[in-house]
């Protein structure tokens, strides 16, 4: 049973459970209700976010400063999300999107434009997330009467691309996405092959790729020097591994971190696919 310490607005309560703070959201779950009375678990249809001492009345502060309607936008997108992309998102974006989704419309309304200079990018890897996107910008239209510009959307992907990994920061998204597609450039130029980015292989290698970032980033990459598996696979595909070399060329020269023989090998499997792929549709069409 949680008590009522402070009813923010009729859609967040900010409440305490054995001594922990809480922000309770969902709609209409603050209407009526008065500080020191309880409220069950069972009352609140959405989500419960611990918070610490600290934190709560940075959150409170965001929490009232904020339109209601932000809330119901952001609890409509994030259970979209949980649908399309099946899986749990990170708590912390409840609040991170709500703030940004605010001030996207205040900046809007101003006529301030951001321009997302890796929006394609974000809509060649993050498909999914981009559907999100544009559904949580039809939603916007719907409450406010005004359409955000489309690249808008790849600004809301980034909230969505962290909070699957852990980590809500849109400077993460950003990175991720810009070695995405270097990475993927890189590969295409080197392979100088028409590539078919709707098959099945090109999008095992993007994914791929993607695993590599996201542990990239979070200093999760192999160390092995697997120097046999590297030699096997440099002699069996020496075009793929010319590929592969070349990523790990830029990621020293751009990161200052050196790839071990066992990521490179992996790598330049994927891209084996590819070229093979590649090659038999050819074949197909002569």
């Amino acid at each position: 049973m949680i008590i009522i310490k402070k009813v923010l607005n009729s859609s967040v309560i900010l409440g305490e459970e054995e001594g922990k703070e809480k922000i309770l959201l969902g709609k209409g779950i603050g209407y009526g209700k008065k500080q020191g009375e309880t409220i069950l678990e069972s009352d609140v249809d959405q989500v419960f976010l611990p918070v610490e001492s600290a934190q709560a009345q940075q959150i409170v502060e965001l929490l009232v400063s904020i339109p209601e309607e932000f809330l119901e936008i952001t609890q409509k997108t994030i259970k979209h999300a949980e649908d399309v992309l099946d899986i749990e998102v990170n708590s912390s974006i409840y609040f991170t999107l709500m703030d940004h989704l605010n001030f996207a419309v205040e900046r809007f309304k101003k006529g301030i434009t951001i321009t997302n200079r890796v929006y394609w990018e974000i809509s060649s890897y993050y498909p999914k997330e981009l559907e999100v996107s544009h559904y949580c910008l039809d939603l916007i239209e719907d409450y406010f009467d005004c359409r955000l510009p489309f690249e808008e959307a790849g600004n809301i992907a980034f909230h969505l691309i962290n909070a699957q990994s852990g980590e809500e920061s849109t400077g993460n998204a950003l990175k991720s996405a810009k070695m995405i597609g270097s990475i993927v450039n890189l590969v295409r130029y080197s392979l100088g092959m028409n590539i078919d980015t709707e098959s099945i292989h090109y999008s095992r290698f993007i994914t791929h790729v993607k695993f590599f970032v996201e542990r990239f980033f979070s200093d999760e990459l192999m160390t092995q020097e697997d120097n046999m598996l590297y030699n096997q696979i440099a002699t069996l595909y020496p075009q793929a591994m010319n590929g592969a070399l070349k990523v790990r060329d830029y990621i020293e020269k751009v990161y200052g971190k050196t790839m071990a023989n066992e990521e490179v090998a992996y790598l330049a499997v994927h891209i084996n696919r590819l070229i093979s792929y590649s090659e038999i549709e050819d074949n197909k069409n002569k």
